[in-house]
């Protein structure tokens, strides 16, 4: 199970995400460009002192990941809100990556048309969106249940 980031906008959200992922020992994939400059400052107010614990990968685009996930055979699973398909009800597989897009603009079409699988969080009629950080910890939660891969 992994975390990927596409081109997250706000830093707060990533070091939240980063230390989520480091307490469920969950490695997360960022790909560039960023909203904000990354570096430790940037991100440790979030992160807090997690920051040296979490497994990432930095990936200069798009392209740069794809070329990494290939590698690894593993089935991208976008979170968008413009599908019908619960997360709760979804099957999840251990090898899952947990696409996010950014926070102002989502993924682009190409990217959503890559996805092997796209699910979302129901919402109440209204609502607009959830934070990053509170969606990404949530379908976490529910990947790592339903495959037995939370840390003892």
């Amino acid at each position: 199970m992994r975390i990927a980031l596409y081109q997250p906008d706000i830093a707060g959200n990533l070091g939240t995400i980063l230390r989520t992922c480091a307490c469920l020992d969950v490695p997360v994939d960022i790909i560039e460009p960023c909203g904000f400059p990354f570096s430790d400052r940037s991100l440790k107010r979030a992160g807090m002192d997690y920051f040296d614990h979490v497994d990432f990968t930095r990936h200069t685009d798009w392209d740069a990941f794809l070329k990494y996930v290939d590698s690894q055979f593993a089935r991208i699973v976008l979170l968008t809100s413009k599908v019908d398909t619960a997360y709760h009800r979804f099957a999840f597989r251990s090898d899952d990556i947990l696409l996010f897009g950014s926070e102002s603009a989502g993924v682009p079409i190409d990217v959503n048309q890559r996805a092997d699988e796209r699910i979302t969080i129901k919402m109440k009629n209204g609502m607009r969106s959830l934070n990053l950080a509170v969606s990404a910890g949530m379908a976490l939660g529910e990947a790592l249940k339903q495959t037995g891969q939370f840390s003892k």
